[in-house]
């Protein structure tokens, strides 16, 4: 029986809208039928990149990245913020869902870490998956990675860490407090290693990197990489992408300091799948309904317009009812997976509006 066949492109260095954008034209052209089943490399000047439902002043030092050059970004995909420059490489996988026989996205994650690992472990480190979704030496993570179904095609992605200095990862996030004390850390920096780090003097040029990660692929996916070639219609796609969306201030900015503002009552939950923080806004005397929420935090949902359709269709109901309306909105809403439950949802929302009850 013969492996599944994948395309391997190479975009270089790219401006980081400018990655994300042929992120979407990716994926697009993907769902399309236009491009086969693809592993894209990918690479990024100063970057400051958060997760699709994130709040982007809750996550980035904005005034350190203005002043020294540092992009700033929304990704397409949940997550949390990260921070990408040209010591590290960027690897993505856009394939049918049905390409590899699974159709969990839990299973999928684990499948294409634990191929990512054996790739890295090619190298000479001893790399292993953790997850919900990171790849590790000796505890501290190499390798971060996140994804999603779009249609019928899932988009993986990982950050091999190659030489990088945590400090300007540091000097351009908000890392929180909790994040580190619950890996019981001083320090992002104690976080995370790097290639370099690891290999020293020993470390491979990027073209055997790469390859030691198709190798990992190939093996741990069952599958045949070939490099090929960009296609014109997916860098017009990601023109076009970048031009009406992911480009532009408004998308990045799309979610900014919700917590701001009069009447704003907040809250925040944790729990294994990440961090989901609600942001409501009330009207009405007496029993008040739900003029308008916003959920943002770390985690990942597919597919992501879940969360705006969610926060859609909590506008106007009541609010000693929103629990029971956000399980409703799950019981029929067609998610593919949740790495937090809609009882987080629940829990968080609920939380908001009874803090605000109490005030």
């Amino acid at each position: 029986m013969s492996k599944p066949s994948f395309r391997v492109i190479d975009t270089g260095l790219r401006e980081g809208r400018a990655n994300i954008a042929f992120d979407q034209a990716l994926i697009d052209a993907r769902n399309a039928g236009e491009v086969p089943d693809t592993i894209r490399f990918l690479r990024f000047p100063p970057t400051a990149l958060i997760g699709r439902h994130q709040a982007l002043s809750q996550e980035i030092q904005l005034a350190h990245c203005y002043d020294n050059d540092i992009g700033v970004v929304r990704r397409i995909t949940g997550g949390g913020a990260i921070y990408f420059d040209e010591g590290q490489l960027g690897w993505e996988l856009a394939f049918d869902r049905k390409t590899l026989g699974i159709a969990s996205l839990a299973d999928l994650t684990r499948k294409i870490c634990e191929a990512a690992a054996l790739g890295i472990g090619h190298l000479g480190v001893d790399a292993k998956y953790r997850p919900r979704n990171d790849i590790e030496v000796d505890g501290r993570k190499i390798c971060g990675t996140g994804g999603f179904f779009d249609g019928d095609t899932l988009f993986y992605q990982g950050t091999l860490l190659i030489d990088m200095d945590p400090s300007h990862m540091v000097a351009a996030l908000k890392v929180p407090a909790a994040k580190l004390k619950k890996r019981n850390l001083d320090s992002a920096e104690q976080r995370v290693t790097t290639l370099k780090a690891l290999l020293g003097d020993d470390l491979p040029p990027l073209p055997a990197i790469q390859n030691a990660l198709l190798a990992g692929f190939a093996v741990g996916l069952g599958i045949e990489p070939a490099w090929g070639e960009i296609t014109a219609a997916e860098e017009q796609r990601a023109v076009d992408a970048f031009d009406e969306e992911i480009g532009t201030d408004e998308f990045v900015h799309e979610i900014d300091d919700p917590g701001a503002g009069d009447n704003v009552l907040s809250a925040s939950h944790t729990c294994p799948g990440g961090t989901v923080e609600s942001h409501v806004r009330l009207e009405g005397p007496g029993a008040p309904r739900i003029r308008e929420v916003l959920f943002t935090g770390d985690f990942f949902v597919t597919p992501p317009r879940t969360v705006f359709d969610l926060e859609a269709s909590l506008r106007g109901v009541p609010a000693a009812e929103s629990g029971e309306a956000v399980e409703k909105f799950f019981a029929e809403a067609p998610v593919d997976l949740l790495t937090i439950q809609p009882a987080d949802f629940r829990t968080v929302l609920e939380s908001a509006i009874t803090a605000g009850s109490q005030t």
